[in-house]
């Protein structure tokens, strides 16, 4: 592959990953919520469909914050009636973590129209297409996950600037 091509590619995921957030922060701040508070949101529907138990000790790995703040966090979300923390009937000192009709509303409501637009776009691609794109997604998702949890020390061994810069240093 051509490595501007490659880069170009690169530049707009970049691009759709600032609109999502920007997008994301818009309904966090419209529903009085903490960008974090939606991230959690989000986790804990993507472990219901995957079929997942979510706990608090999970949610905080997923967003990478310690147990205090994950405990003050489900306390702001379920007094916005966005979460409920339920006993695991298995396992009664553990908590299960649901997302409320409330906030599945409210998302519907916000988000709905952008589902709808994307399944729109993707009507233009024919099956082959579609898996490709669905392929290329889980790929680079991989990619970051991958050097997300490769932490302060990229794969390659060589540090990530992004990770050893401080702030107010050049880029």
């Amino acid at each position: 592959m051509d490595p501007d091509e490659g880069a170009q590619t690169v530049h707009r995921l970049r691009a759709l990953a600032v609109e999502l957030n920007l997008l994301g922060a818009e309904f966090a701040q419209l529903h009085g919520l903490h960008t974090t508070d939606l991230r959690a949101l989000i986790c804990i529907l993507d472990a219901d469909r995957a079929g997942l138990a979510a706990t608090p000790g999970w949610l905080g790995g997923q967003l990478g914050i310690n147990s205090a703040s994950v405990t003050a966090l489900l306390d702001r979300m379920e007094k916005a009636g966005l979460i409920r923390r339920d006993r695991d009937a298995d396992d009664r000192r553990r908590w299960l973590l649901a997302v409320t009709p409330r906030a599945v509303d409210l998302g519907q409501t916000f988000f709905g129209p952008l589902i709808h637009r994307t399944a729109a776009v993707l009507d233009d691609f024919d099956a082959v297409e579609k898996a490709t794109i669905s392929r290329f997604l889980d790929g680079v998702n991989r990619a970051v996950a991958v050097e997300r949890q490769a932490g302060p020390q990229r794969t390659d061994g060589a540090e990530s600037r992004s990770r050893t810069r401080r702030a107010g240093d050049p880029a």
